[in-house]
């Protein structure tokens, strides 16, 4: 049995989408497959990614056994798809039709903008989808990235209250940080929440910091630097999501090379 005839057995007997984790765990304890990797977790969800619909990177397959659900699970297609195959060549576009290269490449800019803007709603939907406990993590992964260390899930849920704690180096010393994670679908984030949050780390931490899927209210904003308290830094969902693509954490990064006219740098002689 193959990993990816595996993976559909267990989503098979478990009759819903699964995790690659609950996959994996599956997998393992009814003994379908016989894992020879440091990381075996890792080879189940990297098999699911590259057999997955609408899903296309380098490393991809071109035949899809899976879909994508919210939540990050996964279930298998009844049957598998195949990308077709490009026969031939494309006809040839005559020279009176045939557009401009600086036609092509100011429309390859407008779709890439179309494209970003698009990928950023479909990550903050489905940040919008998590558990409040696996957002929670998420975040505390999410700031280990940008450079925070020794971060901790607190498991305490309340109001004002604390999600998690970590350090950031700065120089040759340490700063002590909490962070506090919403995650809501449409309201805002107002005042008093960033004052109970303020409240809890006051005299402990250094620095606070707020993450929500949603916004911040003007009075948020108002009051996260205040002089004498301890500054709260408010990171809404737009800016979470730039975060993720700016250090490649939760997304796929695809080269498509571009290239433009250059001749005159061909036939520049060096000084």
């Amino acid at each position: 049995m193959t990993i990816v005839e595996a993976i559909k057995q267990v989503m098979l007997v478990a009759g819903k989408p699964l995790t690659p984790s609950e996959a994996y765990d599956l997998i393992v304890k009814k003994k379908l497959y016989s894992f020879n990797a440091d990381n075996p977790s890792h080879i189940v969800r990297s098999q699911i990614r590259r057999h997955c619909k609408g899903l296309d990177f380098p490393s991809s397959k071109p035949t899809k056994h899976f879909e994508e659900f919210e939540d990050g699970k996964y279930y298998f297609l009844e049957k598998p798809l195949k990308a077709r195959a490009v026969v031939g060549k494309p006809s040839k576009i005559s020279e009176k039709t045939q557009p401009t290269t600086a036609t092509i490449n100011k429309q390859l800019k407008e779709l890439h903008y179309s494209y970003h803007e698009a990928l950023k709603t479909k990550i903050l939907k489905g940040l919008k989808s998590l558990t409040p406990s696996a957002f929670e993590l998420f975040s505390k992964k999410l700031l280990e990235v940008y450079g925070f260390h020794d971060m901790k899930v607190t498991h305490i849920s309340k109001d004002g209250g604390i999600d998690g704690f970590g350090k950031l180096k700065i120089g040759l010393a340490e700063m002590n940080v909490a962070f506090q994670c919403k995650k809501w679908s449409t309201n805002s984030i107002h005042r008093p929440e960033v004052d109970k949050f303020r409240g809890a780390i006051q005299g402990e931490f250094e620095q606070g910091i707020f993450i929500t899927t949603t916004g911040f209210a003007p009075g948020a904003k108002a009051v996260s630097f205040k002089r004498g308290a301890v500054p709260i830094v408010l990171i809404d969902g737009d800016g979470i999501v730039d975060l993720m693509i700016q250090k490649e954490f939760g997304v796929q990064k695809e080269s498509l090379p571009v290239y433009s006219y250059a001749l005159d740098l061909a036939l520049t002689e060096e000084e």
